[in-house]
């Protein structure tokens, strides 16, 4: 009679003993952020200092929105993914994989046609200007336009502006905004489409003009948290859109947009 009376006590207390554990266990854990590539300077700085400020790590992984989506949809541990694009936010809202309740459009962007910081092309945008005449031979380096965000707003514009059937078969498709920085930063191509965020934090390249607005949909980078998110996660975002984060978001060329 004893033991039928012990049992349960000491389970109980052991279920009580081991509860703070996991929790420590999962704030020592951390939470996991999925971002945009053209997001890699600014956020890096801003996860170092809210690990500082709430003694919560941040693992942060970026690449391009597609590929972050979809490694999402197959199981990625992701808390947060922050989107280059609406569109493949979008994507994993239809798919039931964020918290819609934490969505928020956080930042803006610009797009702008690089060229290497040596280089001497001086070229001015408008409608049909002479963009393949300029290349002759040569490629111009943007997001690979079927996925990757950037990619997608370069082939908006060019359409728009009336020369991407000229720019078409000349494109280097890269996988990110970042790779295609990185081509036009050691002359591998004259020419590129990135974001001005990204132009702004390489000195080997510099922005040969601003593609107008109207030429494409606006640069809006959304965040939410993830289905399977950590409770943390919504620090983290609370963190990003207040004045800390607007001041480090305009440091690095994004346009705070909450």
């Amino acid at each position: 009679m004893g033991s039928r009376i012990i049992r349960p006590v000491v389970i109980t207390l052991l279920v009580l003993w081991a509860m703070p554990g996991r929790a420590a266990d999962d704030a020592n854990h951390g939470i996991t952020v999925f971002a945009a590539a053209s997001l890699t300077d600014a956020l890096q700085e801003l996860a170092e200092d809210f690990t500082r400020s709430t003694s919560i790590p941040v693992h942060t992984s970026f690449a391009a929105s597609s590929a972050l989506a979809r490694q999402i949809e197959g199981g990625a541990p992701a808390d947060v993914f922050f989107s280059a694009d609406v569109d493949w936010m979008d994507y994993l809202q239809s798919r039931h994989l964020i918290k819609e309740s934490t969505r928020r459009d956080l930042v803006g962007n610009k797009l702008v046609l690089i060229a290497p910081a040596a280089s001497g092309v001086n070229l001015k945008i408008f409608p049909r200007f002479p963009l393949s005449a300029t290349l002759g031979g040569e490629r111009l380096a943007t997001g690979d336009p079927d996925a990757v965000p950037v990619g997608r707003y370069a082939r908006a514009a060019l359409t728009s502006l009336g020369v991407w059937p000229q720019i078409e078969n000349k494109l280097v498709r890269a996988d990110n905004v970042r790779a295609a920085l990185a081509l036009v930063a050691r002359g591998e191509v004259p020419l590129g489409i990135v974001y001005a965020s990204d132009a702004l934090v390489d000195g080997k390249v510099r922005v040969v003009d601003t593609f107008p607005e109207d030429s494409h949909p606006p640069i809006i980078y959304p965040i939410a948290m993830t289905v399977a998110a950590r409770t943390e996660a919504a620090r983290f975002i609370g963190y990003l859109a207040g004045p800390a984060g607007d001041a480090v978001f305009k440091k690095y060329g994004f346009i705070p947009i909450h």
